[in-house]
């Protein structure tokens, strides 16, 4: 079985939805680490409300970038980490965190990829531009994690229509329900070995 480290930056939504399906016993993994870039994000609370192990590690404490790199890859190994899932993570991992877990870092991303991805595009900005680009659908994408900003192989992803009076808060909200149900699932086919990247795409069904 999988363990997994949930890494987060806000309320930690995604996580709750995580943590909910392993209860549930149909997430085919152990969450054994939450970590959070802020020290008050509502997603540690969560943690430790579910008795799960709470880290808060901001590359704002460290000397370097190295130092951060380190003591990152050090908490995953002595919490025997084997897939990190970003879960409104709004921190570009360090390089060598990716490579040593390459294939093994699942993203979320609140709207198609890359359309509207890349830097600045999080929270209300993607949904913003969603409405700006006049577009009939929207709705979350879960990827492999690459060394690119919201880039790598698509796992999964949810169409959501855009309505005609939706505003930036109305979409959210219908994306992010879609957000709870698809990532447990897909975290399950990863932990499964039902979903797996060979040479740079994704095969396997998210079912199944």
């Amino acid at each position: 079985m999988m363990n997994v480290a949930v890494m987060c930056s806000g309320s930690g939504s995604n996580l709750q939805a995580l943590l909910n399906a392993e209860a549930r016993g149909e997430l085919g993994a152990r969450i054994v680490l939450v970590i959070s870039n802020r020290r008050r994000a509502g997603a540690l609370e969560r943690a430790r409300d579910a008795a799960k192990p709470a880290e808060y590690l901001s590359p704002r404490r460290f000397d370097s970038d190295d130092a951060y790199r380190d003591a990152l890859l050090d908490l995953l190994r002595r919490h025997d980490v084997t897939l990190i899932c970003l879960a409104g993570y709004l921190r570009k991992l360090p390089v060598d965190v990716v490579r040593t877990y390459a294939d093994r870092i699942l993203n979320i991303h609140p709207a198609p990829l890359p359309q509207f991805g890349g830097p600045g595009m999080y929270g209300h900005h993607v949904h913003e531009a969603v409405l700006a680009a006049g577009v009939a659908q929207t709705g979350p994408t879960v990827h492999f994690v690459d060394e690119e900003y919201d880039h790598g192989p698509v796992a999964a992803h949810v169409a959501v229509p855009v309505l005609p009076d939706d505003t930036p808060d109305t979409l959210a909200e219908r994306v992010l329900a879609a957000e709870h149900r698809i990532y447990p699932r897909v975290v399950a086919a990863v932990a499964a070995g039902r979903l797996r990247v060979e040479q740079g795409q994704v095969v396997g069904a998210l079912d199944g």
